[in-house]
């Protein structure tokens, strides 16, 4: 979940600033027509991939009255809906040998059109130009950005600020790619919405869904790439091309079949990177223990997984509950679209996509290099630390505006692998990780404070910052 100023905080971010002014100016489906005596949900449905068993799957969907959202063959996943609450276990009855293998039930709350099915906001066009790569001189507000400098951004873009034939996805809710720290950075053809679980390239459908509540992903794209340009702010890697790939709906919900859809595009359409500022929901963590959350995390592991096997390097934040990942006990927030209860939580439980294998993990760092307060942190969990505590960026309209959070801190990570992919245009998703994490330069343990006590290992790795701080001057030398 991402938040905004009418959202309770999630992953995406801690506290507002103040706005500033503009520096310069698939398979047919039938309708459910069985049990109509319960909320529209929405269903992943397990099977084997790349064989005919996802389509008998889907063909079990219709058959039990449901509708098929889209299918995913490549991972075996069928995105669903049903009113009839008998849905799930009637399809689960098939299996485990047939053509089911696990259902689950991705949400508490019925679905409403209105959000996530939302009318894609009108377009100005198309905008696929990109800006030529040109002398670093400081654009007006970057003497505020003090994140830049903290990781070498600005000298690594003396060198190279990156090539525009790499790609970065930014899942999130939407960038406005009229802003004119963006317009030039953004490829509208690769952008798309991904709410349903189907993608919807409709044009202009990537855009926030308001201007002024839905700034959280046109924020994280200036941080990975803005313009430089003579006008706002700059980017880690100016140079490379964003996508905008929407996947927050406008309550803030990120729900699964939004992120597999998301996963599924960016391996579709070669992304080289992507950026993940958000956790799944409705479940902070998604347990095994129960069948609902067990078959969602399948789902989501495989659309992760493939990514990673068609070369998409994927960064995600590690959340800001102030939570020791690598020790969970309990969740007390979860289901966040309808009625949290406690409940207890364990390894198995997971934070999706941040605890996914090969996904980058990504702490907070405040401009003395300590641990923001609200960073999430666990020995073993922990990849790279990167900036995150009142982080200057874009906003939509032209403007500019502060936010805190490890969602701030993922981009500068995403840009920094960027600029590593355009200086090692053959490495692999895994070699990345090596280079990403053998240029970190490593952050001791703190010695007095809470931190202190929430900081296990060495200086070359501990819980708090992983590897370290990010380098963008060595990934680029």
């Amino acid at each position: 979940m991402i938040s905004s100023p009418r959202r309770a905080s999630r992953l995406g971010t801690l506290a507002l600033g103040t706005a500033l002014a503009a520096a310069g100016a698939s398979l047919p489906s039938a309708p459910a027509s069985a049990a109509e005596d319960g909320p529209l949900l929405s269903y992943v449905v397990n099977t084997k991939p790349n064989s005919s068993h996802t389509r008998a799957a889907a063909e079990a969907v219709v058959a039990n009255g449901g509708t098929v959202v889209e299918t995913y063959r490549k991972i075996g996943v069928v995105i669903a809906r049903s009113s009839d609450p008998e849905f799930a276990d009637n399809l689960r009855a098939r299996g485990p040998k047939g053509d089911i293998w696990s259902v689950g039930q991705t949400r508490t709350a019925g679905i409403e059109a209105s959000v996530d099915d939302a009318t894609a906001v009108a377009s100005a066009g198309r905008r696929t130009a990109r800006a030529t790569a040109s002398a670093v001189t400081p654009d007006p507000l970057e003497s505020r950005q003090w994140d830049l400098p903290l990781i070498k951004a600005t000298q690594a873009q003396e060198i190279n600020p990156g090539s525009k034939r790499v790609v970065v996805g930014i899942l999130d809710d939407g960038i406005d790619d009229t802003h004119q720290d963006l317009a030039a950075q953004v490829d509208d053809s690769l952008s798309t919405d991904c709410l349903s679980g189907k993608p919807d390239s409709s044009v202009g459908s990537w855009r926030p869904a308001s201007p002024t509540a839905d700034y959280h992903g046109t924020h994280v794209a200036g941080t990975v790439a803005a313009a430089r340009n003579g006008v706002g702010v700059v980017g880690v890697a100016p140079g490379v091309t964003l996508a905008a790939v929407k996947v927050v709906n406008p309550d803030g919900l990120i729900y699964p079949e939004a992120a597999i859809c998301g996963f599924m595009w960016a391996a579709q359409h070669d992304f080289d990177v992507t950026n993940n500022s958000y956790y799944v929901d409705p479940w902070l963590f998604w347990c095994r223990g129960d069948e609902d959350q067990a078959a969602v995390q399948d789902a989501v592991l495989k659309a992760i997984a493939y990514a990673t096997e068609q070369d998409v390097f994927n960064v995600a934040a590690a959340g800001n509950e102030n939570y020791d990942l690598a020790n969970k006990t309990t969740d007390a927030t979860s289901p966040d679209d309808s009625t949290p209860v406690t409940r207890p939580v364990d390894a198995e439980c997971l934070s999706l996509p941040t605890e996914a294998p090969g996904v980058v993990q990504v702490a907070s760092v405040t401009q003395a290099k300590a641990k923001s307060g609200f960073s999430n942190y666990g020995y073993g969990k922990i990849d790279v630390a990167a900036p995150g505590s009142s982080i200057l960026s874009t906003f939509p309209g032209d403007r500019y505006g502060t936010i805190s959070g490890t969602s701030m801190a993922s981009p500068h990570v995403a840009g920094v692998a960027a600029l590593l992919k355009s200086t090692h245009p053959k490495a692999d998703p895994a070699q990345l990780l090596q280079l990403l994490r053998a240029q970190a330069d490593p952050l001791p343990c703190p010695t007095t404070g809470a931190a202190a006590a929430q900081c296990t290992g060495t200086t070359a790795y501990n819980s708090l910052f992983g590897y370290g701080l990010v380098d963008a001057l060595d990934a680029v030398s």
